[in-house]
């Protein structure tokens, strides 16, 4: 009687532990597919955010040049280590791949020493609502959106640029075409 308890009892944790998993999935695609998943070859949902300067940025107003679309926080380790890399190369490419780093949810205070503290002088908009982080699926921070010149997603890398390199291959991939 002993030994069949113990079955009981392990075949139920098994069961309980397969539907457990079968919810999850279930879960995570219903609610991947509510945030609006984005992929490559997709169209880049148009926003417009305010920036530390105070000036507007939309999207669609970058049509004719790749843009390295960058959520990121100040608190993030990896979105430290890319910053450098993002900076010079926002410099060299300049005019051809725009940056727009977005900060998602912190003050404009946390922002402009960070801003300041990493020499940026490229365009950090704020997203305090986190609406357009939502709309692009991000999770987890950094993310990064490579968008071509005609406004489709060439590429979306998940996670920190830690060499220049790195930065520097997707800046190659959506600069405008000569």
């Amino acid at each position: 009687m002993d030994k069949k308890k113990k079955r009981l009892y392990m075949r139920a944790a098994i069961l309980a532990v397969l539907a457990g998993l079968v919810i999850y999935a279930l879960y995570t695609n219903v609610t991947k597919e509510s945030r609006g998943a984005l992929e490559a070859g997709d169209k880049a949902p148009d926003f417009v955010l305010t920036d530390l300067k105070g000036e507007t940025h939309q999207l669609s107003d970058y049509e004719g040049k790749g843009v390295f679309l960058n959520f990121w926080g100040t608190w993030c380790e990896p979105c430290k280590e890319e910053m450098p890399h993002m900076e010079k190369l926002a410099n060299e490419y300049e005019g051809q791949v725009e940056i727009l780093a977005v900060n998602v949810g912190e003050s404009d205070f946390q922002v402009n020493n960070f801003a300041k503290q990493y020499g940026l002088t490229f365009p950090i908009a704020i997203d305090s609502g986190k609406e357009v982080m939502d709309t692009y699926g991000v999770d987890p921070l950094p993310t990064t959106f490579m968008i071509k010149p005609d406004g489709t997603i060439d590429q979306i890398v998940i996670g920190g640029l830690i060499q220049e390199e790195q930065v520097r291959a997707l800046f190659e991939r959506v600069k405008p075409s000569s």
